[in-house]
């Protein structure tokens, strides 16, 4: 009798911890992982979001923090979190925090592995483990359908930019062959041009892009607005011997899902995918 109401005591203390554990009040400075937790259903428990957080919708009612470069320490205090979500180089936040005794999660962007690791990770530091686990298996399973599709096509040599000077080819930054664009674009059946490069970010000039000689040249625009100068796109014109030029396999692809590494990034994927292998039924 007494072992039994000593295990019973033992189960209800660790019932206790396991509810003090969920994070009730969550304040995310970081868009990925905002989209992360209203994907595990846990959007209720936000209280504030950064400044960049655009998605889902709901994230416009609530109160924004600021970001990477100016968190509003003051303001994240006074919404008494018990959960605040920051970027693992935010040393000084870090440091505010711990000073006044609220607890944090430490994120790190890195790969695409890495995106469901976290969502596993935050799920189990929020207290919503099942649900998290749930949608990073979704993902996975995702992912790993983009592969088998694409796994019997060539893949064609692939630059992938985010980002150049309006209407020029200056300061072309592409996907290096680090970091979860390079492996989305892997994923997808492409073979990135820089994958040699161990960076996440290689700013191309012409020169570089001539060497490369991609076969296929993929834009990825962040905006929420899909106007743009019409010249932008013939810019690349101007390199009429490189293969993607000269073969019109130049795309411009618009979504904020390119930039958050979070639930939305199969969805991504799969978009390359279509681009690189318009030859699959889709």
């Amino acid at each position: 009798m007494a072992r039994r109401t000593w295990l019973a005591a033992a189960l209800l203390m660790a019932a206790g911890v396991a509810a003090s554990a969920q994070a009730r009040r969550v304040i995310s400075i970081i868009p990925a992982t905002t989209e992360m937790l209203f994907a595990m259903g846990a959007g209720d428990r936000l209280v504030a979001v950064g400044s960049y957080d655009k998605f889902p919708s709901e994230v416009d009612r609530l109160p924004r923090v600021g970001a990477l470069l100016d968190p509003d320490v003051e303001r994240i205090l006074r919404l008494k979190p018990d959960l605040v979500i920051l970027y693992g180089t935010q040393d000084e936040l870090r440091a505010q925090l711990d000073r006044a005794n609220v607890p944090y999660y430490s994120y790190t962007h890195r790969g695409l592995a890495d995106i469901t690791q976290t969502m596993r990770a935050l799920g189990e530091r929020v207290g919503i483990a099942r649900e998290a686990n749930a949608l990073a298996a979704r993902v996975e399973a995702d992912l790993g359908a983009i592969r088998a599709r694409v796994a019997g096509s060539a893949r064609p040599k692939t630059l992938l930019v985010f980002g150049r000077e309006p209407g020029t080819l200056r300061n072309v930054d592409a996907s290096g062959g680090q970091g979860f664009l390079h492996d989305m674009l892997e994923t997808a059946g492409g073979a990135d041009v820089l994958a040699d490069i161990h960076q996440q970010s290689v700013t191309m000039s012409t020169e570089l892009i001539l060497a490369r000689a991609p076969e296929v040249i993929i834009e990825l625009r962040y905006g929420r607005s899909d106007a743009e100068d019409p010249r932008d796109a013939r810019a690349w014109d101007a390199l009429p011997s490189v293969p993607a030029v000269r073969n019109k396999r130049v795309y411009i692809l618009h979504g904020e899902e390119f930039v958050v590494p979070g639930p939305r990034v199969a969805g991504a994927t799969e978009r390359l995918a279509r681009v690189l292998h318009p030859e699959l039924r889709w």
